[in-house]
């Protein structure tokens, strides 16, 4: 029998609007994206940059982030792929590994800011703060879904799991006649948004050199999960009696350690948040004044060359000599006149 205090489980996971089934799981995830996409603009603007940039890298990396999270769920756990033919790409009823999302979702980040001449270490470190509000965020979607649970409690928080749920959940025979779990979902909701605050606090007090605000974020998150993963029961491969995701987070965390300590170590950077507009070529209007100008010059020297009565008559010896002074056979290359030649409007050289 549950005991009086406990969380209870909602009796639904989706709403139904006309034809259309909404599932909490997938609305929540909508939320924390919006919520990162806002969030980012702000700190990306703070530093100098694009806000409407944000935009351009979520319409890019917040598909390929679904695609990344669901391959890594399919790989990571086959057994809880919907017996179905579309069930490895069904994302509504639950199912996306955070580590691949990042993953694929940086990858093509990285692609397109690199297009744009812009720092992704920079955009990473305006980025991280609203990752985490957006994993948070999307850890309510597991409550409706009535999973990511730990290990049977009689706390006072603990999450009452429908029976349904707990044998489909994939959780030990032995805890099925528990009916109140640990909420991990709770857990981490709680982590990402305290954390998120951290590594904005950290921003603001500290000189942090980038990527050094992402590589706290993988490593706080990593950290975090190695503890979530000592508490979950839920469906898992397991290697050695702990569950893969266990290793996979003790690593990323061992990783995002050494990655913090060389970027503050390493000596500073100028990265560039904001590409330098390059120069306008000329328009044609500017062109024709251009070459305008110098016809004019061209023609000034040539009126030098005419009679006072504006007929052609025979140079003056000066004239001549000057003339025939500037042919093949002068010890000045022609090469000389031609290159002071090329800039628009300058006056000829002295013979």
């Amino acid at each position: 029998m549950a005991p009086q205090a406990s969380i209870p489980s909602p009796s639904i996971n989706s709403i139904h609007l006309g034809p259309l089934d909404i599932h909490f799981y997938a609305l929540m995830y909508l939320v924390g994206i919006a919520v990162a996409i806002m969030l980012t603009r702000r700190r990306w603007r703070a530093v100098g940059g694009d806000p409407e940039l944000v935009g351009e890298i979520a319409l890019w990396g917040v598909p390929a982030g679904i695609i990344g999270g669901r391959i890594y769920f399919d790989i990571t756990t086959p057994m809880d792929i919907p017996h179905v033919w579309y069930g490895p790409l069904a994302v509504w009823s639950g199912g996306l590994g955070i580590w691949g999302g990042v993953l694929l979702g940086g990858l093509v980040g990285i692609w397109r800011l690199r297009k744009r001449g812009v720092s992704p270490a920079l955009f990473a470190d305006a980025m991280a703060p609203g990752l985490l509000m957006a994993q948070g965020i999307g850890r309510i979607g597991n409550y409706f879904n009535k999973e990511l649970f730990g290990r049977p409690t009689s706390l006072p928080w603990g999450l009452q799991i429908p029976y349904q749920y707990r044998v489909t959940g994939g959780i030990p025979t032995a805890d099925l006649h528990f009916s109140t779990f640990q909420p991990t979902f709770l857990y981490e909701l709680i982590f990402d948004f305290a954390w998120a605050g951290v590594l904005i606090w950290i921003g603001h007090r500290r000189q942090i050199k980038p990527p050094g605000i992402f590589a706290l974020y993988v490593f706080g998150y990593s950290a975090y999960r190695i503890f979530e993963e000592s508490l979950r029961i839920d469906s898992s491969v397991h290697i050695f009696g702990l569950r893969l995701n266990f290793y996979i987070a003790t690593i990323l965390a061992i990783i995002g350690a050494v990655w913090f300590v060389r970027t503050q170590r390493r000596p500073a950077r100028v990265l560039v948040a904001q590409p330098a507009l390059a120069a306008p070529e000329s328009s044609d209007a500017e062109s024709s004044a251009a070459e305008s100008s110098a016809a004019e010059s061209s023609a000034a020297e040539s009126s030098a060359l005419v009679g006072p009565e504006g007929t052609s008559g025979g140079p003056d010896p000066v004239t001549a000599g000057s003339a025939e002074g500037s042919g093949p056979d002068s010890s000045e290359p022609e090469s000389s006149a031609a290159g002071q030649q090329a800039w628009p409007g300058a006056s000829p050289s002295p013979s």
